[in-house]
């Protein structure tokens, strides 16, 4: 349930949970007014088990006025909740670990970090971005991309980046969305080996706009590198090895979840802007992280 608004899982990441979510609920108008707290804002409503994923205390106390069997909620430490995590709480500084923790308080047991981040892809999905990057050579995707140019690694960096590691025997992929589709022929002509699947791609164009698509495009890779973006969150949602490039936004906050991934923060060299992390810098997390087979 959205209380107010709509949600992306109704719409553009519905057929990813369709196997999960029987039923959603857009835009109730819950969560506004204190007067709510005075009656059953879902009228004819029960269910087993509420779990409240955000924390403003008056929306909490409105959202278990619901009639439920169990209520969890990370709001006030958990106090309003009927369940909480192990041992002494306290909020964690990244987003996905606080959703982590609403899971264990419902279910009383930890959850597990794999089983977290298992998809079920589409097969045609899985073929399509199979036709686009074909199996045999080593791949490494890059999304220069991001919501603003402040959270943008230089793109001649990433070109750069991609060069290296040409050498090194991995073919590039670029993840360009809508808005970056113009910058393919400025790298194609550094990177005349680069890859483009989502500019390539013959298919239902809803089809490639798809997040999914390019969830299935970066099982194939080998290795990504991602500013902070939701292309990064994207390729992290494959949990292929993923370096993410921070700037003024808070990685410890923000850091997408994967089984083996690394950030590098311009403040680590000395400034909030993206132009401050070197390429030798993200060369150095790339061969951390990179398979070498």
């Amino acid at each position: 349930m959205s209380g107010i608004g709509k949600t992306v899982y109704a719409g553009t990441l519905a057929a990813l949970i369709s196997p999960c979510i029987d039923e959603i609920i857009e835009n109730p108008g819950i969560g506004r007014d204190w007067p709510e707290v005075l009656r059953n804002p879902l009228p004819g409503r029960r269910f087993d088990l509420i779990i409240d994923t955000q924390r403003r205390f008056k929306t909490t106390m409105i959202v278990k006025r619901i009639p439920h069997g169990r209520f969890v909620s990370g709001a006030v430490n958990y106090r309003l909740s009927s369940g909480r995590p192990q041992g002494r709480y306290s909020k964690k500084p990244r987003m996905i670990d606080n959703m982590l923790d609403l899971v264990e308080a419902a279910s009383g047991q930890r959850a597990r970090i794999d089983s977290a981040l298992a998809l079920a892809l589409d097969p045609e999905l899985t073929a399509l971005a199979e036709r686009a990057i074909p199996p045999g050579p080593r791949y490494a995707g890059y999304a220069p991309g991001a919501g603003g140019k402040h959270k943008q690694w230089p793109r001649d960096r990433f070109v750069l980046l991609a060069t290296i590691l040409v050498a090194k025997g991995m073919t590039p992929v670029f993840i360009l969305g809508p808005d970056e589709a113009g910058w393919v022929s400025e790298i194609r002509q550094a990177l005349p080996e680069a890859l483009f699947p989502l500019q390539e791609t013959t298919s239902n164009p809803a089809t490639i706009s798809s997040p999914l698509f390019t969830i299935a495009v970066g099982a194939r890779l080998n290795v990504g590198v991602a500013n902070d973006s939701g292309t990064g969150h994207m390729l992290a949602a494959a949990d292929i090895p993923l370096v993410s490039l921070f700037g003024p936004t808070a990685s410890e906050k923000f850091a997408p979840l994967v089984s083996h991934g690394t950030v590098v923060r311009a403040q680590d060299f000395g400034s909030d802007r993206m132009d401050a992390i070197s390429v030798d810098a993200v060369l150095a997390a790339v061969d951390r992280i990179a398979p070498r087979h």
